[in-house]
This record gives C-alpha cells, sequence and structure tokens, in this order.
C-alpha cells in the first residue's frame, strides 16, 4: 500500500523481467493505494521457480503468471509472501492448491500446505531456499506490518511494502510499527551497501537501481515527516488535525494511508517522551 510522497520513476510501470532469475507479472489491480497494482514475482532457474505475492483472487492473473512459468519453462515449487495483505495474498490459497506446492509466510496464518493437515513451518529470518541452484534468503523487516519480510535473491532484494517502485508505504497501525520500521530500513540500507545490491524489486511500482540511495531517501523522509509531526502534536493536535497539517498535500483516496502512519508515529513519539 503506497502514501505516494517521494518521487519516483515517471515511466508506467508493466512488468516484466528485471534479471533471468527474477520476471514480474503485473496484478490487474491498480489503485492509489497499489499503484500499478500488485508486482508478482516469479523468482527461480535450471527449471525451477518460486511465485512471490500471488496478489488478488483473479483467473487472468493466474493464467498469466503460469503462462510466465511455462515460457520460462519452470515450474514452480513453492509460493513465498512478503506479507500476508490481501492485495499480495489474497490468491495464494487458491495457486497452492492448484499447483499442490506450499505457501510460506512469516505468519502462521497465511501459511498453508494442501499436502498436508498442518501448516508448514513459519519463515524465518536468514531461512535460505535452494532454487534450482540460485538461493533465496529471508530477511525480516517488520514495520509496514508485523509480518514484512524481504527476499534477497542474485544482487537484487524483493521489498514487498518495505519499499515501494514509486512514493513512500504507509506504517499499517496498529499492526504496523514506526519504531520497527526505521530499525528495518536501516538494516536494509546496511544489508544493501555490505552486501553490493544492485537493485530493489519492490511489491509495487518499477525496479529501483539504487538501493542505498532510495532507502536513505526513505529515511530521510520520515525523519522529516516525524519531525513536523512532532512538532504539530507537541502543540496539542489530534491525529486528524496532524493529516490535515502535515499531509495537506496528500490525495483524499490515500488520505487513510496517511491517517494510519500518523496513528503510528504519535504512538512512536509517545513511547519516545521523557
Amino acid at each position: 500500500m503506497s502514501g505516494r510522497v517521494l518521487p519516483g520513476p515517471d515511466a508506467q510501470w508493466t512488468g516484466g523481467s528485471a534479471r533471468a532469475y527474477a520476471h514480474c507479472v503485473l496484478a490487474p489491480n491498480p489503485s492509489p493505494w497499489t499503484l500499478e497494482g500488485t508486482n508478482t514475482w516469479i523468482v527461480g532457474e535450471a527449471g525451477v521457480c518460486v511465485v512471490v505475492d500471488p496478489g488478488p483472487e483473479n483467473s487472468d492473473h493466474h493464467a498469466s503468471m503460469l503462462a510466465a512459468c511455462e515460457q520460462r519453462a519452470e515450474t514452480p515449487r513453492m509460493i513465498l509472501l512478503t506479507h500476508g495483505h490481501i492485495d499480495h495474498s489474497e490468491s495464494a490459497r487458491t495457486l497452492a492448491e492448484r499447483l499442490g506446492v506450499p505457501v510460506r509466510a512469516w505468519d502462521p496464518r497465511f501459511s498453508f500446505d494442501p499436502a498436508h493437515a498442518r501448516n508448514p513451518e513459519v519463515l524465518s529470518h536468514g531461512e535460505v531456499f535452494d532454487i534450482g541452484g540460485r538461493g533465496v534468503s529471508v530477511l525480516a523487516t517488520p514495520g509496514h506490518s508485523s509480518d514484512s519480510v524481504c527476499l534477497v535473491v542474485g544482487d537484487c532484494v524483493l521489498t514487498g511494502d518495505t519499499v515501494l517502485g514509486r512514493g513512500t508505504t504507509v506504517v499499517a497501525y496498529p499492526d504496523g510499527d514506526l519504531g520497527a520500521y526505521l530499525a528495518s530500513l536501516e538494516a536494509l540500507r546496511t544489508f544493501c551497501a555490505d552486501n553490493g545490491v544492485a537493485s530493489l524489486l519492490p511489491g509495487h511500482g518499477p525496479v529501483l537501481d539504487d538501493p542505498v540511495g532510495v532507502v536513505t531517501a526513505y529515511q530521510d523522509h520520515r525523519a522529516m515527516r516525524l519531525a513536523q509531526v512532532h512538532a504539530v502534536w507537541s502543540d496539542g493536535a489530534d491525529v486528524e488535525e496532524i493529516v490535515d497539517i502535515v499531509y495537506a498535500d496528500v490525495p483524499d483516496a490515500v488520505r487513510a494511508a496517511a491517517v494510519l502512519t500518523v496513528r503510528a508515529q504519535v504512538a512512536y513519539l509517545a513511547r519516545s517522551a521523557p
């Protein structure tokens, strides 16, 4: 879900291949919250792949995903979720049953295995999957939601809604937490810098080719907004008043995202107050 504040690439995003091992099939659910739609990523090589964030229940989208797998001569072995928000996860169980493969997620409510009565193990930080000789590893990045993760593959990081291809993301309070999100941004920035990450593959919007610069801009933007909110909050403004003042430039269509983020900011400031 997007807050659409920071500038980003202006070209219309239509999906496609970002790497030989990473291909995006764009879901047909565009909105002010989802940008051009949810990015479903097919990640793999050597004849096998995983489907990341299968998106909404939509038969045409399923057909496009499976056609892309067939064109790449890859058989899906697993579905991975960057988090459980409906625009990313709604069709996961349906697709899993159709393909006979498990769904793995951080939150056990979204993990599912059609071959077993019990749910599979949840994702864990640092876990690595071998997909046709290509490693896909899990990086815990809570904040946008409590169950948000990024997935590292090759020289790319799939960021889900932790970082978007355009704009900024909502901190979906109360499940989302600003303190956790700030810590996740710093962990992601450090990881990208230390490991030579070349591109971020987001859950919405286009590929970003300056990972450290993008994450640093996110951090700077959050610091600026937090200072603005603190100044108004200190004068006694309530959440709706803060949104009116600090987020006056936000379109009405995503005002609810600003309200959630301000609630997260106020909770963070209240915890930090002496």
